[in-house]
């Protein structure tokens, strides 16, 4: 840690990709760090206080509203945690001089493209969710603080809710299950997001002029595969390891993103372009499957199902 070590504020500390978050950002420089009971996103004054209190010269929001079902019905509560909420920390970015380094996703595209979504591409949401993320980028931009939007894709880890976790626990309860085979993206853990993140935020620290590199920047890790492909994957290592499932590779049955029963409509393509960030911040996406194996035997290691 330098001596010019910036003051980081974490908020959401708690969600799946905050954990991770407060391992890499720790040594970066002094981190605050902020459950969503201590800095709520509902309360606007109370918002505001966190930040104001603490000065930050970073703050780093992984609190979301991310219930992507549920927001269809919950489209207020949605955009008050993705959008205003947002805007609050991007105004008092703004006042203070501080970096925001917030997190978005593949949702904000409709799927359609048939290449992988670059930083340029127009958002086009097909459901509440992709909509409250996509005005949450607009009002940062909008605001004009330094910011880093971080796109990422169907992130994972060994904790917290997604879907890894879900295909372990239903292979361990039934003898075959049901995945979607027509929507493709890059698994992505939270990891590799929060080490990234933290690697950005040096180089930033490092630079005459770090403003020069503030936008919107794609993280996922390297290659792709289907939501199908990536559950025979995932049950291939778990049987190997010997965990207890009972569906194994050859239990598993694709299935249409049509036929799956779900209140919002999934982008089919979650692939993003990420070329920008690597040439920018000189950092290394590993392929999926690297991230995926050590999923496997942390879960398997720490017994987390």
């Amino acid at each position: 840690m330098t001596a010019n070590a910036p003051k980081i504020l974490l908020l959401g500390k708690d969600s799946q990709l905050g954990w991770e978050l407060q391992r890499s950002l720790s040594t970066i420089g002094p981190l605050v760090a902020c459950d969503r009971q201590t800095a709520n996103f509902e309360n606007a004054d109370e918002l505001r206080f966190q930040i104001r209190h603490h000065q930050p010269a970073v703050i780093v929001n992984s609190a979301a509203y991310t219930a992507v079902d549920k927001a269809e019905t919950e489209r207020a509560k949605a955009h008050q945690i993705n959008e205003i909420a947002v805007r609050i920390l991007a105004e008092e970015a703004s006042h203070l001089g501080a970096w925001l380094v917030h997190y978005s996703t593949d949702y904000v595209f409709d799927g359609e493209k048939a290449s992988p979504y670059s930083v340029d591409d127009q958002p086009c949401p097909l459901n509440v969710y992709g909509q409250s993320k996509a005005a949450g980028e607009r009002t940062i931009r909008d605001v004009g603080c330094n910011h880093l939007i971080i796109r990422t894709s169907w992130l994972y880890s060994a904790h917290g809710s997604n879907f890894p976790r879900t295909i372990l626990r239903r292979a361990i309860e039934r003898d075959q299950i049901e995945v979607v085979a027509d929507s493709f993206g890059a698994p992505t853990t939270a990891h590799l997001v929060a080490d990234t993140t933290a690697a950005m935020l040096d180089r930033l620290n490092g630079l005459s002029r770090p403003e020069e590199l503030s936008g919107i920047y794609h993280l996922t890790a390297s290659g792709e595969t289907s939501w199908y492909d990536f559950a025979q994957f995932l049950l291939g290592l778990a049987h190997n390891r010997g965990l207890p499932i009972q569906a194994n590779p050859k239990r598993v049955f694709p299935i249409t993103s049509a036929s799956y029963a779900a209140a919002a409509t999934r982008p089919k393509n979650s692939r993003l372009e990420t070329s920008l960030l690597r040439d920018r911040f000189r950092v290394h996406l590993p392929d999926w499957q690297v991230h995926a194996r050590r999923f496997i035997e942390e879960v398997a290691r720490s017994r987390l199902l």
